[in-house]
């Protein structure tokens, strides 16, 4: 049995905040903006999964009223969420990350972006796939607002 899941994040782009991206810092003259260290990568792949296992979203599992997780460093909510997918009788196959920014460029980072999430998920990193890209100046992207990401998972069920 197979199960996937899609998600989507968006974050606003403000000063004096570090920005996280993947579970890595990312040199920047802004960073996101919310609750936790707003990692919009991460956030997108969490939903992902947690649609997969029909589980609700993130806002469900780690609410951003609750102080607990003011500033929590994404992976770990990650960390928890693959939690879920193995007490579930679930394996990842695959993720696939989109970062949509004008700005930082990603690509130098992508690698270690994605043997970050892969150690955090107990996969290999052939198992994640993060891309970025622009939205050619339009929107809230376009004029450095914020960033988005989307991701999407495929799940399979463990042989008992």
């Amino acid at each position: 049995m197979i199960r996937i899941g899609q998600g989507y994040d968006v974050h606003q782009l403000v000063e004096d905040r570090d920005l996280w991206i993947c579970g890595i810092k990312i040199p920047h003259t802004h960073g996101l903006s919310g609750h936790s260290d707003a990692d919009v990568a991460i956030h997108a792949l969490c939903d992902a999964i947690l649609g997969a296992l029909a589980l609700g979203d993130i806002g469900k599992h780690f609410p951003d009223t609750d102080p607990r997780y003011k500033g929590i460093d994404s992976k770990i909510l990650l960390s928890h969420v693959m939690k879920l997918v193995n007490d579930k009788g679930y394996r990842l196959g695959n993720c696939d990350i989109t970062i949509c920014a004008e700005a930082p460029k990603f690509r130098p980072y992508i690698d270690r972006m994605r043997e970050t999430l892969a150690d955090v998920m107990g996969v290999s990193a052939d198992q994640v796939s993060v891309k970025a890209t622009t939205t050619e100046k339009l929107g809230f992207t376009g004029r450095r607002e914020g960033i988005a990401s989307m991701a999407v998972c495929l799940l399979t069920k463990c042989n008992p």
